[in-house]
């Protein structure tokens, strides 16, 4: 076997490979001889038909058989001999085989970017700030007092206004006629929550009971029912229940009914606590978003179209699987956002590139004890005991996404480390 390769660009080569006479007589006889046992001619029994009608009617099928075969047996020894590794099929030109003569094909095949250098020391960016103000803990601490809320029946008849929780009857109409699958009985609206349309907010506000708004929407085009989507939509609502919210005293009885607090004191400054730990994370999280950027910038590598292509479909299969798990009837995304996703995929697989040659470069390796370790630290984020975990990521195709999740940090501490690192304001 005779194998050249011609670099066509830095991430695609041509491979021209010859294979002896030798081998392609030897390969097609064996081929010939099978087809010629299991063929059904007329007028003859199995395998008793002669050579010469066998080849005319069984030839160019063996032919494209053994040229097939021949490529499948040959390229992996091809590319190893020249020491490539593909990461694409190879589109394969082959040339008319016939017995007794050579054999030869063209394939081209992506491969990764030879990266002579890479740029990772001194990179700039900024750690965002991970202050907790008083306002903060106070927004906290109001969440958490709604959270230990009640609602119940306003003491005396009125209006329904803002934090009011009105339930509702709800009738349909688009130009004049009503959608009946489209109404409802029973609709609990929270005024202010922002949990539906703002027009629906606006038009309980002011009811009693018994009493009906109308609103009146421009329903998006996405909408799931066919009969509203992208229509001016009429939404007659009638109150039928009404609870205000009743939010417990902010003091220390809350403190102590939470948990072990003697004071609200205490309570507030746990919150602040729990705060300053989320905050700090976050703002790791955006420096090392921020660094791998810088990296990307300052390694501008050639990028195997096939690596995009891949990540650009696992992005789009997660966001249309977020957007039908909120209830959107989406099957693909629009060609703004497949642009972007696109953008983002080819930052993502470089920084893949680079951030292998780094850990290359500088020897890092992941082993039973870094595995070991990072198992720890994913049952603290998610909670999980060690022991389940250790078993869910036994799994080949598991195991290797946590070395690469743990590799990726360790690249990721170095670039940080020789990093110029300032604080935002």
């Amino acid at each position: 076997m005779q194998v050249s390769v011609e670099k066509i660009s830095p991430v695609l080569v041509e491979f021209s490979v010859i294979i002896d006479a030798k081998v392609v007589t030897t390969a097609y006889e064996k081929a010939f001889r099978q087809a010629s046992k299991s063929a059904k001619i007329k007028g003859f029994r199995p395998g008793k038909a002669p050579k010469n009608i066998v080849t005319r009617v069984f030839g160019p099928r063996v032919e494209a058989e053994v040229a097939q075969q021949l490529v499948d047996d040959t390229f992996p020894k091809a590319a190893a001999e020249k020491s490539m590794q593909p990461i694409s099929r190879p589109s394969i030109e082959p040339e008319r085989l016939s017995s007794g003569k050579d054999f030869s094909y063209k394939a081209k095949v992506e491969v990764l970017p030879e990266i002579a250098e890479v740029k990772y020391e001194g990179l700039e960016a900024k750690r965002p700030t991970s202050a907790v103000s008083d306002d903060d803990v106070q927004k906290e601490l109001d969440a958490v007092r709604r959270a230990n809320s009640t609602l119940e029946e306003p003491k005396t008849a009125r209006p329904a206004k803002d934090g009011d929780v009105v339930t509702c009857d709800l009738k349909v109409e688009v130009a004049g006629e009503a959608v009946e699958d489209a109404g409802t009985t029973g609709l609990a609206i929270e005024i202010g929550a922002g949990r539906i349309f703002k027009e629906l907010e606006d038009a309980a506000i002011g009811l009693e009971i018994g009493k009906s708004a109308t609103a009146e929407i421009e329903m998006p085009k996405t909408h799931p029912h066919p009969a509203l989507a992208g229509k001016k939509t009429q939404f007659v609502i009638t109150a039928t229940e009404m609870k205000e919210r009743i939010l417990p005293e902010e003091d220390d009885e809350l403190a102590k009914d939470l948990g072990d607090f003697e004071t609200l004191a205490e309570l507030k400054a746990d919150i602040r606590k729990g705060l300053e730990a989320t905050q700090k994370d976050q703002a790791e999280n955006v420096l090392a978003e921020r660094l791998v950027t810088a990296l990307v910038e300052a390694n501008p590598i050639p990028l195997p179209p096939s690596l995009v292509a891949q990540q650009m479909q696992v992005s789009e299969r997660e966001i249309v699987m977020r957007a039908q798990m909120q209830g959107q009837q989406v099957t693909g995304v629009g060609d703004e956002m497949r642009q972007q996703i696109k953008d983002d995929s080819e930052s993502k697989v470089r920084a893949g590139l680079v951030m292998a040659e780094i850990a290359k470069k500088e020897k890092i390796t992941i082993g039973p004890d870094q595995i070991e370790e990072g198992l720890k630290e994913l049952a603290e984020q998610t909670g999980k005991n060690v022991a389940k975990l250790r078993a869910e990521y036994s799994e080949p195709r598991k195991r290797e996404m946590l070395v690469g999740m743990i590799l990726e940090n360790k690249v990721l501490d170095l670039i940080e480390e020789k990093a110029k690192i300032s604080d935002e304001a």
